[in-house]
């Protein structure tokens, strides 16, 4: 399945490389980079490079290429959903998953990669069966494994891995019994110049922290579960129980996971939580002029949060001279991107940028306008309207503190002026 994994910084440099089978020299990297050259962007190297004698497949995230080769086809969707695990892995062991944190924790994360890939097929990938398995960092331990010569590496095998349960391990006990769960969406959407809505749809997914005695079986139902139009579930999840009722009914793992993801938008109208009115134009003089309101839509009430604006100006901008009614702007002559960061919108008083933009002498004005990329948050509230109505615990003798906490985000929102 997979022969090799190299991971490589956003300046090319390969400063990790793990090898299960056969060593394949770094060489097989240069198909990598010259695919990287030809992208606009980080995030448009194609996923999936096809070379004479391998085939390269790749996600980029933390600023980090992680490219996996392989040297037969192989499903390539399998392939990028086990290198997410391993960034998750590492982000859930070392808090972050940069390219300092993974060259100061070389040991443990060669020890994770050898348990969760076994001669080149996924073998653990739960995290807290890995916790078992591999003990994570802290100060303490790793002076005592500096002094004794020893690994993390537990000398027993995980209680999950022996049972029909893997993901959890047995004997659980805990004095206070919670299971929180975050239901968060992100909008993707593009805007056009008079308000109209272009494309949208929302990413959702389901985010838990279950710290429950013994082996609980839980259940979650919906209160309007028809909506979604695509899911993804934790192995936990009995599938047909969910095509049959529409009920999610799983063990859960003990700590946290993700139970579900779900996109939202191909048959169900996506409600946009906020709207722009705006205006720009460049005279042929030399200078141009920006005036730009932001307000909310659609959230029931709830405030927009950490709003941020971001507008990739044209090469032949110089500068701006922007008064803004709320917020700081920051103008950068390098990257030509404008970037305002508003904060919380309030209803009774929008926030306004607006003043001129210079070019350089000579130039001839941009024949288009530049994209408004918008980001914030909204919490207490799932935009596609999801309500999670009922949360039962069978098998247990107890009763749990259930919390369910909902929130949307931006992702990848445009709106073209």
């Amino acid at each position: 399945m997979i022969h090799s994994l190299f991971v490589i910084n956003s300046s090319g440099d390969v400063f990790m490389e793990k090898h299960w089978k056969a060593v394949i020299p770094r060489s097989v990297c240069d198909y990598f980079f010259e695919a990287q050259n030809k992208a606009s962007s980080m995030d448009d190297v194609p996923p999936v490079i096809e070379t004479p004698h391998h085939y390269l497949i790749s996600i980029y995230r933390c600023n980090i290429f992680f490219v996996a080769v392989c040297k037969s086809e192989v499903p390539p969707l399998f392939v990028i959903e086990f290198l997410h695990r391993v960034v998750d892995t590492f982000r859930d062991y070392f808090n972050d998953c940069s390219e300092t944190i993974i060259k100061e924790n070389y040991v443990v994360v060669y020890e994770l990669l050898d348990e969760m890939l076994d001669n080149g097929f996924p073998l653990a990938t739960e995290s807290n069966i890995l916790k078992e398995l591999i003990k994570p960092p802290n100060i303490l331990r790793t002076v005592v494994n500096s002094v004794t010569g020893k690994s993390n590496v537990s000398e027993t095998l995980p209680t999950g891995q022996l049972s029909n349960v893997p993901w959890r391990r047995s004997g659980v006990k805990y004095t206070n019994n919670e299971a929180y769960f975050d239901v968060i969406e992100e909008v993707d959407a593009i805007i056009d110049t008079s308000g109209g809505m272009v494309s949208a749809e929302i990413h959702g997914y389901i985010d838990c922290v279950v710290k429950l005695t013994g082996m609980p079986d839980l259940t979650m139902s919906f209160m309007n579960p028809r909506m979604f139009d695509d899911t993804s579930f934790h192995p936990c999840v009995r599938f047909k129980r969910w095509e049959a009722e529409k009920i999610l009914s799983f063990i859960p793992p003990d700590g946290s996971f993700r139970l579900m993801s779900y996109l939202i938008g191909s048959q169900n109208a996506v409600a946009i939580p906020v709207y722009a009115r705006h205006n720009l134009y460049f005279s042929p003089a030399g200078h141009g002029k920006l005036d730009l309101t932001l307000g909310p839509k659609q959230t029931m009430g709830r405030q927009l949060e950490n709003v941020k604006v971001e507008i990739p100006m044209p090469k032949v901008v110089l500068n701006c001279t922007l008064t803004s009614s709320q917020g700081k702007y920051a103008f950068d002559p390098v990257s030509k991107v404008l970037n305002w960061d508003v904060g919380k919108i309030d209803p009774q008083k929008l926030p306004n940028i607006r003043g001129t933009i210079n070019i350089q002498n000579g130039a001839t004005a941009p024949e288009s306008n530049p994209t408004l990329n918008v980001s914030f948050t909204i919490t207490q509230m799932a935009v596609s309207g999801l309500k999670v109505s009922r949360l039962d615990l069978y098998g247990e003798k107890y009763k749990p503190f259930k919390g369910v906490k909902y929130i949307t985000k931006a992702g990848r929102f445009q709106i073209r002026m």
